[in-house]
């Protein structure tokens, strides 16, 4: 993207309510994950407090039928669920672009080869290979969460890209390209994926959403991480202490909640985007 284009993107991301509402959700809640837990002398599961005590000055968001602070569980969930986010999206981007590039620029028995691996991922039911996976193999960790989440996630990814790279390869700047004898790497690195980076951004917001609600799944049927905290964590333990009939509301809304802004905050910034990068649809 060349200087004008950037600040003309700039002046109209500025000017867009969506881009600058999610964007303002998300920066407030990643700042509560990161520093949060810098106010707190005790770890989120000690038992510092009277049982569930309603939200008051002392503990803003109550405390657990054990006597845990809420909302130190909930400053540590929040780190918990941007970083296993950030992860399975990254991965799941890489590997998609990876796919995707190849098959749409190589085209041929590359592209078939590629095409069949993503269909075969594609048709798995992601989740219960997940499910499986956690269950047998006892993987309850963030960083292994991330991995199985983000080699599960990407067949939707590399086929948008891998059609992308198909109509991009027979421009003209790409034939220049290959007659000067530029290598295959780097005329996707410097030619081709420059020319999509709004729309690879764009794959990757809706990729970490992803992320966090799946991850957010697993957490709250049990087959999350063992050790921590995290905000699908929380609803789980709010129903198995059946904080609900105990009319423990403020065990179980703020991990819901935090997990719906978060997610929904992204879906509002990757529409905000688009407009941005799509002249068609930019509020004047």
């Amino acid at each position: 993207m060349r200087s004008g284009e950037r600040n003309e993107a700039l002046h109209f991301a500025l000017r867009n309510r969506k881009l600058v509402a999610g964007t303002i959700i998300v920066a407030v809640l990643l700042v509560a994950g990161l520093a949060g837990p810098m106010l707190f002398d005790h770890a989120p599961n000690d038992y510092v407090g009277p049982s569930m005590a309603p939200p008051s000055g002392e503990f803003w968001f109550g405390t657990t039928t054990f006597g845990q602070d809420v909302f130190a569980q909930f400053v540590y969930g929040l780190r918990s669920t941007f970083l296993v986010g950030v992860l399975g999206g990254v991965l799941a981007a890489v590997v998609g672009m990876v796919v995707g590039f190849v098959a749409g620029y190589r085209g041929g028995w590359a592209d078939e080869l590629l095409t069949m691996l993503t269909n075969i991922v594609l048709v798995l039911p992601a989740l219960v290979v997940l499910l499986i996976v956690n269950a047998y193999l006892g993987v309850r960790s963030i960083g292994v969460q991330a991995l199985f989440i983000g080699l599960t996630s990407w067949p939707w990814a590399a086929r948008a890209i891998r059609a992308q790279t198909f109509s991009l390869r027979s421009r003209d700047f790409v034939d220049l390209a290959r007659l000067s004898g530029v290598r295959t790497p780097r005329i996707i690195l410097r030619e081709i994926a420059p020319n999509m980076s709004s729309y690879l951004f764009l794959t990757f917001i809706l990729l970490f959403g992803s992320s966090i609600l799946i991850a957010a799944s697993l957490d709250f049927i049990g087959l999350g991480p063992t050790e921590g905290v995290s905000l699908g964590l929380m609803l789980n333990n709010a129903a198995r202490w059946s904080a609900l009939q105990l009319g423990l509301w403020w065990w179980f809304i703020p991990p819901g909640a935090g997990i719906t802004a978060i997610v929904g905050a992204l879906y509002v910034m990757n529409v905000g985007l688009d407009e941005v990068f799509n002249p068609k649809l930019r509020e004047m």
